[in-house]
């Protein structure tokens, strides 16, 4: 499905979100610039990029942990970053996250009933009776025996099951906008896949939104309705899920599908060359387009001029001067 262009049905509005963090009194790394996406209500949005391009920065501005230094971020026009103290605790109850490391994530000390039911705790909602007959149903509702896993602990578990059981807890206070980490990277490819179609299964449930966060294209392209994609924390190119994977325009686009593994040899001798060395540093990014060390098609109108996100057609918005539209 493709979602509008605009902001004005947008249930999660992201503007010039940007994200830097002190090094020192002189430096800083840009961690995330002028980052701007809308997603309607029901919508996947999948962002993906190389590591350290900004994506997990820009998810956890997303959930103001910590705020972004500056930008907007509105969830169903309300505006999160001036919220503090019960005002933003209560608003959490609308979005939740789900991290990388699922075992990580999870309270070693802790059972899993306490684990699932934190949330209900600090929100201050229902009795303890009443924690554990939802816990128990959440468990059920992921694939997880409530009976045989309540009173143990995540070391007890597979990094799948701590998954099921992290998203468990992210779903237990109902919320609509759901913010994916890069959720299924620490597992297997077989618990992926069953961890993707879980996802599905219970977007479809509890009518979700979702922010998707991966490295991956192949993971984006079966959850995805729209992808964008980030290189040295700005936004690139933004398009319905089968644009991007059918007809990239921005070179770094068209790179990272090339570095996607195919299963069939013969594909190889078409493959595009990969492009030459790692992400700039993002304490001292390059001037004009941050692809532009990298990128074949480079111009001195590159290093000067930074490219505008313009959209070239419905829908597909791009950051290049030099768009590859044939």
């Amino acid at each position: 499905m493709n979602a509008p262009t605009g902001k004005i049905d947008a249930f999660l509005s992201i503007e010039n979100l940007t994200v830097e963090y002190p090094l020192s009194r002189k430096a800083k790394v840009h961690a995330v610039t002028d980052f701007t996406a809308h997603v309607r209500r029901g919508e996947t949005l999948g962002l993906v990029g190389e590591s350290g391009c900004g994506k997990s920065s820009a998810a956890r501005a997303v959930m103001q942990l910590p705020r972004p230094t500056r930008g907007s971020v509105r969830l169903d026009g309300k505006e999160l970053t001036g919220l503090k103290g019960r005002e933003l605790q209560a608003a959490r109850r609308r979005f939740q996250m789900i991290f990388q490391d699922p075992i990580a994530s999870l309270n070693p000390r802790q059972t899993i009933r306490d684990i699932v039911a934190a949330p209900l705790e600090i929100a201050g909602i229902g009795t303890r009776a009443e924690h554990a007959a939802r816990v128990a149903e959440m468990l059920d509702l992921v694939g997880i025996n409530p009976d045989q896993a309540m009173e143990r602990r995540p070391h007890e578990f597979s990094g799948g099951q701590c998954q099921r059981i992290s998203i468990a807890r992210a779903l237990i206070l109902k919320p609509e906008l759901l913010v994916c980490d890069e959720a299924v990277s620490a597992l297997d490819v077989s618990v992926q896949a069953q961890v993707l179609n879980l996802l599905e299964r219970l977007k479809g449930e509890f009518g979700l939104t979702m922010l998707f966060i991966s490295h991956d294209l192949a993971v984006v392209k079966h959850v995805s309705d729209r992808v964008a994609v980030m290189y040295l924390g700005k936004l690139c190119e933004l398009a319905p899920a089968e644009t991007i994977y059918r007809h990239p325009v921005h070179p770094y686009t068209r790179t990272l599908l090339a570095a996607v593994p195919e299963p069939d040899p013969e594909a190889l001798r078409d493959r595009v060359e990969l492009i030459p060395g790692e992400l700039p540093s993002p304490v001292n990014p390059p001037s004009g387009c941050p692809f532009r060390t990298r990128c074949p098609y480079a111009t001195e109108r590159c290093a000067a001029e930074v490219p505008e996100i313009r959209e070239i057609a419905p829908g597909h918005t791009i950051a290049c001067h030099h768009p590859l539209l044939n």
